[in-house]
């Protein structure tokens, strides 16, 4: 199917009606866990502060992941899936042509399938706020980036230790 989404570009434009422009892969790391995630987006087609050749847009995602627990419960060797829906809304600063290198922010929702609880860490609420803060490069067809990504229920609920990641995304535009 992933390679179908990359694959068939103008197909898939058609098909998704007109509300994505692209169609990300991301890899996520850290110390406790992995996460694989599919995205699609849509740009905003709006400009703020525009002047020296760059500006400030934007663009929808809207993403499902897998996270790969290593520990959970405090079980070393015990692995746990947990699988995230999310929408966000991200902020991004690039050049006026949307080529080259960027710079983004985005801080959106996300339901976690179960509660996390991974070695010492436990996100109390299946509900979790996502930030990231990100750079990445820009060709005619492709969008490389690398971001920090955080989530956390805003201490909603206690304990809220968060979950802190390290994403690496490959995305296609249409």
């Amino acid at each position: 199917m992933l390679a179908t989404v990359f694959c068939a570009p103008a197909a898939h434009s058609q098909a998704l009606g007109g509300w994505a422009d692209s169609a990300s892969f991301e890899f996520g790391t850290n110390p406790q866990q992995r996460m694989l995630r599919l995205a699609v987006q849509k740009d905003w087609e709006r400009r703020w502060f525009a002047g020296n050749g760059h500006h400030l847009s934007g663009y929808w995602e809207t993403n499902l992941a897998l996270w790969r627990l290593r520990a959970y419960e405090n079980v070393p060797g015990r692995h746990k899936n947990i699988v995230v829906l999310g929408f966000t809304p991200v902020f991004r600063y690039q050049s006026d042509s949307k080529l080259g290198l960027y710079g983004e922010i985005g801080v959106g929702v996300n339901l976690l399938s179960t509660l996390y609880k991974n070695e010492d860490k436990v996100l109390s609420t299946a509900f979790q706020f996502g930030d990231h803060i990100g750079v990445g490069y820009t060709t005619a067809k492709w969008d490389f980036g690398l971001k920090f990504q955080h989530y956390s229920n805003a201490s909603i609920k206690s304990p809220n230790a968060g979950a802190n990641w390290i994403v690496a995304k490959a995305a296609y535009r249409f």
